[in-house]
Parts: structure tokens; C-alpha cells; sequence
């Protein structure tokens, strides 16, 4: 999704009531509101294919899965957001009653596009970091046939993993989920726009 700022600054609650009264759905940086646009063709087909392939490992565990419409709230950096996946094992913490904003995903997936990859890659990543139960964070790329997990080891430390091309796999450790990259990318033509 691409962001485009909006210049009224809010607090974190207002920002809450703001976008839960809202048509459309954005993102707040510590105060900076950021309207999200809608995704491709690309980025919704990996999305959904990658999202299936969760939900059907998670049958039967003590995980849920969301696809980009829970919110995530990361209090160190005052950021909440909507990751294109999420997960969560045990009980699901959220903000308030509402139960529409999670606070300990285990596993965030992100698909990368060209206008929000160096966010993703960069600031993004560091503030989901600082979620003390996140254990994997996945980009998928829409420009080539390539996964990258990054699984948290020990304290602060995140070991980098990579798979490309479309007979290889990737293993969701925090899931115990086995993806094939042919599975992920299923029906998806890296050079349709």
C-alpha cells in the first residue's frame, strides 16, 4: 500500500476513534496520520495465497491469523499499523475491548511493494522489534520469486534466512508452517502491474 500523509496530528486515543470512525484505513507514526491506498494485483494474490497456507497449518494450534485488516499497536514507537499478515499464539492481548488492535503477534508478514519496501526493510522492522513477543518477521518480495524471515534469537538478535525461486521453501519457525515459494506464488505474474 502506498502511504500518503495526512497533516493533522493526533493523540494515539484520538487517533483510535478517528480511525475506527473512518472509511479508509491509515497508519499513525507517533502522531502523523498516514492514509494507506489499496494494493495490486500481485500484492493481493501472495497475500491471500500466503494467508491460506497459514490459516490451514494453524488448524487445530492455539494460533489465529489476521490478513490486513487487525491493526497492530507498537507502544515503544507509538506506531499502529496494519501488517498484510499477522499472527497470534495463546491468548490475543488487545488495546481495549474493541478487540481490533493486537498487541502480541508472534509473526508479522509484510508483502513488499516499490513505494513502501525501504520502510518496511528499515524503520518499520525497528519499531516491530520492540515487540517483546514477536518472534519472525517475513518479507515477500512481488519483483522476483524470494521470501526473507528474520526469527528473533535471543535477546535483540535476529538471524536473516532467504529462499528464491519457485522450487525452493521457507519454514515459519514461530508457526512450525513449511511455505513453498510455487504455493505463495500461485497465479501470481511478477510482470503484470
Amino acid at each position: 500500500m502506498t502511504p500518503n500523509p495526512i497533516s493533522k496530528k493526533m493523540s494515539p486515543e484520538a487517533f483510535l476513534a478517528f480511525e475506527r470512525a473512518s472509511d479508509q484505513k491509515h497508519e499513525y507514526r507517533d502522531g502523523e496520520i498516514v492514509a494507506m491506498s489499496g494494493a495490486r494485483r500481485a500484492h493481493n494474490k501472495i497475500s491471500t495465497n500466503v494467508s491460506g497456507l497459514i490459516w490451514q497449518n494453524l488448524q487445530g494450534k492455539d494460533c489465529e491469523s489476521y490478513a490486513s485488516e487487525m491493526r497492530v499497536w507498537v507502544p515503544k514507537s507509538k506506531l499502529y499499523t496494519y501488517p498484510d499478515i499477522v499472527v497470534v499464539c495463546g491468548t490475543p492481548e488487545f488495546v481495549d475491548d474493541e478487540f481490533d488492535t493486537l498487541l502480541n503477534p508472534v509473526l508479522i508478514v509484510e508483502i513488499l511493494s516499490e513505494s513502501t519496501e525501504s520502510y518496511d526493510r528499515g524503520e518499520k522492522f525497528k519499531n516491530y522489534r520492540s515487540i517483546a513477543s514477536l518472534r519472525e518477521y517475513v518479507l515477500i518480495s512481488q519483483t522476483s520469486f524470494s521470501i526473507e524471515k528474520y526469527v528473533r534469537h535471543g535477546d535483540g538478535f535476529w538471524m536473516l534466512s532467504e529462499a528464491s525461486g519457485l522450487d525452493s521453501g521457507i519454514t515459519l519457525e514461530s508457526i512450525d508452517c513449511r511455505i513453498s515459494l510455487s504455493d505463495a506464488y500461485d497465479k501470481v505474474n511478477l510482470d503484470a502491474k
